[in-house]
């Protein structure tokens, strides 16, 4: 298969199911750059989604990221068109439908089977960056102690991220 019919198609199908947000398809689209079509290791990957996520702009910059590395500007095109095309429409035609029956019962129902669903898709996501990029117990543990502060604090990401990045310079990473 053509590889820029392979990414429109890889993309369109995680665009469709990406619910929750862009983070909750990322062992899917993981497995398929990495380990279903070897278009890049799992650490080119993982180095692609921190510079995505140190970009300004949406959280999925990582999807014309992986077009441009796999096929250049085509791929860029390709892929970007692939990951928010669908998902755009299909959301504009829910949204419709969502409010129209905003007095419904079910609604509440639906609303909260996506939340575990959600919950469990970014969860993955995290594990399986983390499992791609932190190769001793030291990074683990900075990992973790970021997570945790992430989590317990209102600190902003970026100070925990710089804060990660100057534990990483110190050599705690190494341990």
């Amino acid at each position: 298969m053509n590889t820029l019919v392979a990414l429109a198609v890889i993309f369109t199908q995680l665009s469709l199911l990406a619910f929750g947000g862009g983070n909750t398809i990322l062992p899917e689209m993981q497995r398929q750059v990495v380990q279903v079509h070897g278009w890049m290791s799992a650490q080119e990957f993982s180095a692609l989604f921190a510079l995505a996520q140190a970009a300004p702009g949406p959280n999925m910059m990582v999807v014309p990221l992986v077009g441009w590395h796999v096929a250049g500007w085509p791929g860029l095109l390709v892929s970007s068109l692939a990951k928010f095309g669908p998902s755009s429409l299909l959301t504009g035609v829910v949204l419709g439908l969502w409010r129209r029956f905003k007095d419904r019962p079910w609604r509440r129902v639906v609303q909260s089977g996506l939340v575990p669903m959600t919950v469990g898709l970014v969860a993955a996501s995290a594990i399986l960056i983390t499992l791609a990029t932190d190769h001793s117990w030291g990074l683990f543990l900075i990992t973790g102690v970021v997570a945790a502060a992430s989590l317990m604090t209102r600190l902003h990401p970026l100070w925990l991220l710089a804060g990660g990045a100057l534990a990483g310079l110190a050599g705690l990473g190494a341990l």
